[in-house]
């Protein structure tokens, strides 16, 4: 469906996105995370031809450029803001883009926007415009569906509703590449998973072998906090402290204990422990970091 490869992105001079390749196939549930200015936004723009970039974007084979859009036709999008204008009902602006009345009569009831529909958007809230915006993306069977923190602004029934939606649309074989920082609802609708950071894509992996790899990690307590915190620094290893307690990753274990001993610094606890989405995600973060200083 969507092939990215080699993907240099620039704003003015600057590189913003550096060399990112990766595939979403039809049905697909890509979620893009990262921290703020990781480039998420930037890459989805890059993606609809919105930005300077070089290298090779394809849809169904299709080339995507800065002045050709043609691939685009069948991509619905939400990026940053919606796209809507004030002074035209919720109705009127879905009828901008809608191929067929019924798809939209559709949309409005499935994301239960009918008690405001028909009324100007410049008086709708956060939440009714976002609704209205997702309508818009997902109008006329999208192969291809790009939403940059659709979240945002919406109750908990409104998510529920949207996290469905975007379900029965990937059942049908639409792919989704969506961006959130609510990684707990991201969670529960990706089958894919890629992490970015500083422009760079550092994982790149279906959600389960994710999960898989890295749901792990340990808890370390030693006799010597700072010591161990020295060393730690001058052996670049990987670590999140709270309250004297380590967390390290489960590959640099022996290599810990080999320092520990050197120093004649005593462990007073070392056992696995289980992570969480969030936790993996900082664990990555942290030893990409760690990674980068080391060169």
């Amino acid at each position: 469906m969507l092939v990215v490869q080699n993907i240099n992105t620039y704003i003015g001079r600057k590189k913003i996105i550096k060399d990112a390749t990766f595939k979403i196939h039809p049905g697909n549930i890509t979620g893009l995370i990262g921290p703020n200015g990781a480039g998420k936004t930037t890459l989805m723009k890059t993606i609809l031809g919105l930005t300077k970039f070089d290298g090779q974007i394809q849809l169904n084979q299709i080339a995507v450029t800065e002045n050709q859009y043609t691939a685009l036709a069948n991509v619905g999008a939400l990026i940053e803001h919606p796209a809507i204008y004030p002074f035209l009902t919720g109705k009127q602006n879905l009828a901008l883009y809608a191929h067929d009345p019924d798809d939209c009569q559709r949309l409005i009831s499935q994301l239960n926007m009918t008690k405001y529909i028909n009324e100007h958007a410049k008086g709708y809230s956060l939440g009714m415009k976002q609704k209205l915006g997702i309508a818009i993306a997902l109008l006329n069977n999208p192969e291809l569906v790009i939403l940059d923190e659709p979240m945002n602004g919406l109750d908990v029934e409104s998510t529920i509703g949207v996290r469905q939606l975007i379900h029965q649309y990937a059942d049908k074989g639409t792919a989704f590449l969506i961006s959130s920082h609510i990684l707990s609802e991201l969670q529960k609708v990706m089958t894919q998973v890629i992490l970015i950071n500083r422009g760079q894509i550092i994982v790149d992996q279906p959600i389960a072998e994710f999960e898989h790899l890295h749901h792990q990690t340990y808890k370390l307590l030693t006799d010597d906090t700072r010591l161990t915190v020295k060393n730690f620094i001058k052996h670049h290893i990987c670590y999140t402290l709270n309250n004297d307690t380590f967390q390290v990753n489960p590959k640099n274990i022996f290599e810990i204990q080999d320092i520990l001993s050197s120093q004649n610094i005593h462990l007073k606890e070392l056992a696995p422990i289980s992570c969480n989405f969030e936790q993996i995600v900082i664990q990555l973060l942290n030893q990409e970091r760690g990674n980068r200083h080391d060169n």
